[in-house]
């Protein structure tokens, strides 16, 4: 298993303002015009904490707001790790929140659907909650009919994480830690982890994860922002390329076969870019099983930590253009197939097939598929793992 730290960077190239040689390349390559957001760099380099509300228990939760000194600002929460906004420009430079989410934390446990979380132990599904490690046999909590989704029924996702905003000479940032008793949610084994999240002068945005345990257990973390680059919407006109010509196809339960077929003739080849919509009706036994698609893709990597870019997501109408690179062997595309259009947040209302998720990871199920890349972290081993979402815009 590629065990190594999560950092989501989110690089929002700014004309005019430093950016690295890697990223400048990428978009020129791509042929994507770096971001314009802003001409001239007016902002103050910080952090603002601010009430976010209470939880059931009373306890409080607080807001982060990160500021680089180009006028980028993330917000995100102690309570679940939870971005709740990104904003960036469109191709006419007015700048959008383009992840969906809500005002305050009541909006989040009123809609328990992973808006924007960190999700652990173990992101995706494990196969009727049940696992067998050294022998023995685990029953984990089950949240998604009889399977196991995104750690549980009280996830990392719904934890208040211990809190320390800081900042350095070109960052700011909040580190949040959290111990995961032996027995949570079902996992064995006391889990460290900390969660580093730095917004930086280059407009960048890392969120680096790191855990180790006093007993082996699946670890498999990643990141769950609801992508909408138009700000409202479908997203069924944005065009999305995926770097995999092989995909992991599920049952009806959403749980892999354990087959790794082509994606070659079939709705699930995005080794092209094209729109979303373009394949989803179609008459297909596993877009039936998924509700569209909801399927973990296993990318064209020579091996399980090579960093490369897994998919791309444009928006034609605003030109805002995604990134998504990791050090992961697959990545889970999913087309917001259960959103209804009842929730709404921060004015926009989550219509079915509103958002696409686009989350590196390890692939679903792996403790119960043996052919699987591993996801077992042992004792004295650490676990870390790199992603970055990068953002430009096209014209």
């Amino acid at each position: 298993m590629n065990l190594k730290s999560l950092a989501l960077t989110i690089c929002c190239l700014a004309a005019g303002a430093s950016h690295s040689v890697y990223a400048a390349e990428t978009t020129q390559a791509a042929g994507v015009a770096p971001n314009s957001i802003a001409q001239k760099a007016i902002a103050t380099l910080g952090f603002v904490e601010s009430p976010f509300g209470k939880l059931p228990s009373g306890e409080a939760v607080t807001l982060y707001t990160l500021t680089n000194t180009n006028g980028l600002v993330v917000k995100l929460t102690n309570y679940g790790g939870v971005i709740t906004s990104i904003n960036t420009p469109d191709k006419n430079g007015k700048m959008g929140d383009i992840v969906l989410g809500f005002d305050s934390v009541d909006g989040y446990l009123k809609n328990p659907s992973f808006f924007g979380a960190l999700i652990g132990r173990f992101g995706n599904r494990i196969g009727k909650g049940r696992f067998t490690l050294d022998s023995k046999q685990y029953q984990l909590t089950v949240n998604d009919g009889a399977n196991h989704l995104h750690g549980g029924t009280k996830g990392f996702d719904k934890i208040l994480w211990n809190a320390k905003p800081f900042t350095t000479e070109n960052s700011a940032g909040v580190t949040l830690t959290h111990l995961s008793p032996d027995g949570d949610q079902g996992y064995p084994g006391n889990l460290n982890t900390t969660v580093v999240y730095e917004l930086t002068d280059n407009d960048e945005f890392f969120i680096k994860y790191q855990a180790s345990t006093d007993k082996a257990t699946p670890v498999n973390m990643t990141q769950h922002p609801y992508f909408n680059l138009a700000g409202s919407g479908t997203i069924l006109d944005h065009e999305l390329l995926i770097n995999a010509s092989r995909y992991t196809p599920i049952d009806s339960t959403l749980i892999p076969t354990g087959e790794l077929a082509s994606v070659a003739e079939t709705p699930f080849d995005f080794t092209r870019s094209h729109p979303i919509g373009d394949m989803i009706a179609q008459k297909n036994v596993q877009l039936k099983n998924g509700g569209g698609y909801d399927h973990n893709w296993v990318l064209n990597k020579q091996s399980d930590s090579e960093w490369g870019m897994d998919a791309r997501l444009y928006d034609p109408k605003s030109g805002r253009v995604l990134e998504v690179y990791s050090d992961e062997p697959g990545i889970q595309f999913y087309s917001g197939n259960f959103l209804n259009g009842k929730a709404d947040g921060k004015g926009v209302r989550f219509v079915y097939r509103g958002a696409v998720c686009l989350e590196p990871q390890h692939f679903p199920d792996s403790p119960n598929k043996p052919h699987f890349p591993s996801t077992i972290l042992q004792p004295g081993k650490e676990y870390t793992s790199t992603l970055s979402f990068r953002f430009a815009v096209k014209h």
